[in-house]
């Protein structure tokens, strides 16, 4: 086998895709029966506008490239194109502002409070409108992807398979030994099973995120919805001469936000119902609770910004999970003919399938040009 990927969420797939487009025979492992982890509980968002500068916003821009060919080739929909961040204060609206001048606003268009669509509040200051983001469904795109990559480019499956060392032109997994020419290994939240020693290096945590589902509140939304407290999250937003005061209203009026890392992500399902988050705890073993004072942050800020009926039921809530260290992602090379690929900041569904590319060229494998 050319290549063995590790891993089956969307790291390990946009390897597969990577290699297998390369024209290199790929047998990607998984201990579980399907993607399980980060991969299918987010909102399979991709984000493009507030990105830092440099290689996470120009690996979004590519991966956002190949999210697009995949959806139309893999019949995975496209549910969301296009990302409102809502300004609900004025220094909000000056750092938007501020960004849309710049070079990664390109695109971008500032809408007045008369311009703002339904359903996000009139009592808003305005809100930034990017075109460049697009959404799926990610516990379905997840399989959709992974039977693409089986049926189309020959990629083999090896579910419910622990893959428990690497060595030298093999694998050794619970199903016996694979050949592999190179290996990698996309862990996600596991630290420990293979070449700890290297992840170890970049002295990665787990982020525990509160995610919820309300019911479909009778309205559809234009495109994905963010707002105040995602500007001072955002890196992308950080050089904003006007991001200091934003900071500080928020640090007096919204100071349990920030305290729990509450910003507001709202997306919409297929069905009308919307995913709703996210709150940010980080540990090395964060404990499985969900508060609902966390709930009740995440909900206060989605009600600010969206026209919500306050009795509109939350009908799912699950606990969101991923690595998260002091940098975006990193490839490590254990060995010569393995490498180590972790996202730490978030950011996997976003930039995965442009770092699987910079994995395989690390190899020196040529990858095909873009189209």
């Amino acid at each position: 086998m050319d290549v063995v990927v590790i891993g089956a969420g969307i790291v390990g797939l946009a390897h597969a895709l990577a290699a297998a487009r390369a024209g290199l025979s790929v047998t990607v492992i998984e201990r579980e029966a399907r993607a399980n982890g980060a991969s299918v509980r987010n909102f399979g968002f991709v984000t493009i506008t507030g990105q830092p500068a440099g290689e996470t916003w120009r690996r979004a821009v590519r991966s956002r490239e190949i999210w697009a060919e995949v959806c139309a080739a893999a019949g995975i929909p496209v549910l969301h194109r296009g990302l409102l961040m809502a300004a609900r204060r004025p220094e909000a609206r000056a750092v938007i502002e501020e960004f849309a001048q710049g070079p990664m606003g390109e695109g971008c268009r500032i809408l007045s409070p008369g311009e703002l669509p339904r359903p996000l509040r009139r009592t808003l200051a305005g809100a930034l409108a990017s075109p460049h983001e697009l959404r799926v469904e990610p516990r379905e795109a997840l399989p959709r992807l992974a039977a693409w990559l089986e049926a189309h480019h020959g990629v083999q499956f090896r579910w419910r398979t622990h893959a428990w060392a690497i060595a030298r032109g093999r694998v050794e997994t619970s199903r016996g030994p694979i050949a592999a020419a190179r290996v990698v290994i996309c862990p996600g939240n596991e630290f420990l099973a293979l070449c700890p020693e290297t992840i170890a290096a970049f002295r990665p945590v787990r982020c525990k995120l509160a995610m919820l589902r309300l019911a479909d509140p009778g309205w559809r939304l234009p495109a994905a919805v963010m707002s105040d407290l995602g500007l001072v999250r955002y890196g992308g937003y950080r050089h904003a001469a006007s991001l200091p005061d934003l900071r500080s209203r928020l640090e007096s009026e919204q100071p349990a936000h920030l305290a729990q890392g509450v910003h507001l992500i709202v997306v919409q399902s297929a069905d009308g119902t919307l995913v709703v988050g996210d709150s940010h705890d980080y540990a090395d073993t964060p404990d499985p609770f969900l508060a609902a004072e966390t709930e009740a942050l995440i909900l206060d800020e989605a009600r600010a910004v969206l026209d919500l009926d306050p009795a509109l039921p939350v009908i799912e809530r699950w606990v969101g999970e991923y690595p998260a260290a002091t940098i975006p992602a990193f490839i490590a090379a254990p060995t010569p003919e393995s490498r180590v690929v972790m996202v730490t900041s978030g950011t996997g569904m976003s930039t995965a399938f442009a770092l699987a590319e910079e994995t395989l060229a690390s190899f020196g494998v040529t990858m095909p040009v873009p189209a």
